[in-house]
Order: structure tokens, then sequence, then C-alpha cells
């Protein structure tokens, strides 16, 4: 995640209206119909946008603080170049002078085709065999260079510092559960360590950064068949597995298997040093230390408030404190083998 944001102004959408969404992609060049539906996002806001004699177009406006003009600016750029290398990504759309990012009143936004498809099937080892092609060519041309704006993935960010301003923000953990949070987040970001260390010198590549099955939106036919990839809000510098873990679940002989379909074809571009697998279960650690993060941050924004109420709850706090130690333990395990 960015820095952590203390002082979000969570009003700035509430100037979003229907019709500055509607003004904002007609001064961008297209003839809108007047449709507009809202589509699930929490950290910014997303639209599809019905246009006249043509498909709707994703409106995305971004949320005020959180990247800076030139990191969006570098997301886009680095999404267009894997598309320019034939990798189906969505990409956006620039305007006559080529810019990606465009500015309407007080509002960031970018414009994308709309990309049919649905979740993969990934209990299918030929589908986790096409997914690893092509995340092993995104990780092909990530490495080629580095990216200069935007953070990369580690233990200080997303594990120390978000763990150190839950701790430091008040009236967050409840009070008789805030040493016990405190206790297993230490011990598990010591696990977390550990595993790092085994892991050793494992290569900092552009990613997506954020590949979960609900990024990646599967064709059945024609000349699009098969994954494209959406979202790269997230993408930033980190080890290539967390571009690969999101997509296994299940038992643990489930994921050796889902993680054997993946790396068959994930290695005809990109090598996969297997020391990243004492990586797996440290980088769901740091998720869950980030995710709690992340939304205590947005705990104020309107549209959180709605979606998520059970936020803060003693029960949310002890589950997460169950999650830890069961992170804890498995970081303890033997790592997953591809079968």
């Amino acid at each position: 995640m960015p820095p952590m944001d203390k002082n979000q102004d969570f009003s700035h959408f509430s100037g979003l209206t229907p019709d500055l969404v509607l003004d904002a992609v007609e001064q961008a060049g297209w003839m809108v119909d007047g449709r507009l539906l809202a589509l699930n996002s929490y950290e910014n806001r997303v639209y599809q946008v019905g246009v006249e004699d043509g498909p709707p177009l994703i409106a995305k406006f971004y949320r005020p603080e959180r990247w800076t003009d030139a990191a969006i600016i570098e997301e886009h750029q680095f999404s267009a170049a894997l598309a320019q290398a034939e990798i189906p990504v969505v990409t956006a759309l620039p305007d006559a002078q080529g810019n990606t990012l465009r500015h309407w009143q007080a509002f960031r936004f970018a414009l994308f085709p709309r990309q049919r498809g649905h979740a993969p099937e990934l209990h299918d080892p030929a589908t986790l065999e096409w997914l690893g092609r092509f995340i092993g060519r995104i990780h092909a041309q990530g490495a080629t260079t580095a990216f200069a704006h935007r953070p990369a993935l580690n233990i200080q960010s997303f594990g120390f510092e978000p763990r150190a301003w839950l701790l430091q923000t008040p009236d967050l953990i409840p009070d008789e559960l805030k040493a016990a949070w405190a206790d297993t987040s230490q011990r598990a970001l010591d696990q977390v360590q550990r595993q790092f260390d085994l892991a050793g010198d494992v290569p900092q590549i552009r990613l997506h950064g954020d590949c979960h099955p609900g990024n990646v939106l599967w064709v059945d036919d024609g000349d699009e068949a098969g994954p494209h990839f959406v979202d790269f809000d997230d993408a930033r510098s980190g080890p290539p597995v967390q571009d690969l873990w999101m997509l296994l679940s299940g038992e643990r002989a489930d994921m050796q298997a889902q993680l054997g379909d993946l790396l068959a074809g994930y290695e005809d571009f990109y090598e996969f040093n297997p020391r990243q697998l004492h990586l797996i279960e440290a980088l769901r650690t740091l998720r869950l230390i980030h995710y709690s993060a992340w939304l205590a941050q947005r705990r104020f924004d309107p549209a959180f408030v709605a979606a998520f109420s059970w936020f803060g709850t003693p029960r949310y706090w002890q589950e997460k404190i169950t999650e830890l130690q069961e992170q804890i333990a498995a970081m303890q395990a033997p790592t997953l083998w591809p079968v």
C-alpha cells in the first residue's frame, strides 16, 4: 500500500454525481447515451458508461492521495507495454495526445474498454497452465526494467508499517484484544522474516500485484478466447510468486497440484526460482496485516461504512488473531512443492 494516508478527505467522492461522470466521459470525446452503472470498487469509483453507437466504456475515478499522477501513468505504461507484447491485458484508452490519465473538475480518471468474460475455472489443469503461460510472459516483460514511481511489496511496507499504524491509532483495536493482536502479529512477522531469509535473494520485478481470480476475465470462444488480465491498480515491484499464490486454494494436495499446473505454463516463458516457495504463506500473512490497515484507513468513507459494518468489532479482531496464529503454523510447515 502507499504510505499510511492518515488524513484522507473521504468527502471527495460525494461530488462525483452521475451528471459529472457523464460530462467527464463526453468531454473526453464520446457521445454518452445516459446509461450509467456503478461497479463494485471500494478503493476508487468505477462506472460502466453507455455510449451511442458503440460498446460501453469503463470509467475509473481515482481516490485522491492514494497514488501520484506519475505512479498512475507508470501503471498505464506498464499495462500498455504488456499489450504491445500481445499479452491480453485491458489498457487505459489514450487521448489524442497519448495521455491516459485524464482530469475533469477536481477528479482524475481513466477510460477503459469493457472486457467481456467470467472468472476462470481454477479446478481445470488446462486453464491453470494457460494462466501460467501468460503470467510468465507478464513477468518476462516486468523483469526488463524497474518501476520508478510505484512502491515495492516487502516486509516493511506490507508488514511493519501497517502493524505500527494499527497499534498507534487510538480506539481502533479493542483494549481487551490489543495486547494479544500485538503479540500475535509480531510473532507472525518474525516468522515472515525467517521465510524471506530462507528464500534468499529473490528477484524483485514489476508485477500485477493483485492477481486474484476476480482480476482475470476468461473468454470461452472467438479470437479473444483465454484469460484477460484487468485492474493493474496495485501494480508494484515484488517477488514473482506474488502473482501466483492467490490462484491457489483448497487443501495442501490441491494447492500442490494447482501450482504444478501453473508452473507448467509459466516456465515456458520465465524461470521460477523454487526458493520462492518459502514466500507463499509469508506473503499471505503480509496481505492479512496489510488488509486490516487498508480497511482501517478507510473506515470513515461512507461507502466502506455500508459495506464493511463488521470492521473493528471485537469479533473481527479475534478472527484476525486466529488467522495470524494459523499463518504462523502454516509458515512453520514444509513448503509446497508442485506436482
